[in-house]
């Protein structure tokens, strides 16, 4: 949680260290769990498919359509090719739980 108070965000490392402290693991069965995690979330968006995670969020791949805009440099038509682009949605408990946390922060 190092990180977390020095740059307000919390990174890998600090997940390491809950899953380290909370579930009992050693340091390198922490690592490894947060490791196969992001990987398989990593292989099921790289085959195309959606990722919901109940009561967390879901990540989504939406295509977008190849479109014309302007280089804002110089104002030169340009084409913008088609892509997927990856999209998050919290759930709702989520962000219920984010406001409360937000509210009572503030309470403090």
């Amino acid at each position: 949680m190092k990180n977390a108070e020095l740059h307000g965000s919390v990174v890998k490392a600090d997940l390491v260290d809950r899953v380290y402290k909370k579930v009992g693991f050693t340091r390198q069965e922490a690592v490894a769990a947060v490791e196969i995690l992001f990987n398989e979330i990593k292989l099921v968006l790289g085959k195309g498919e959606d990722v919901c995670i109940s009561g967390f969020a879901g990540f989504h791949l939406k295509n977008k359509k190849e479109r014309n805009a302007r280089d804002p440099r110089n104002g030169e038509p340009i084409l913008i090719c088609s892509r997927r682009v990856l999209t998050f949605k919290p759930s709702q408990k989520l962000l219920v739980s984010t406001n409360q946390l937000m509210h009572e922060s503030k309470d403090t």
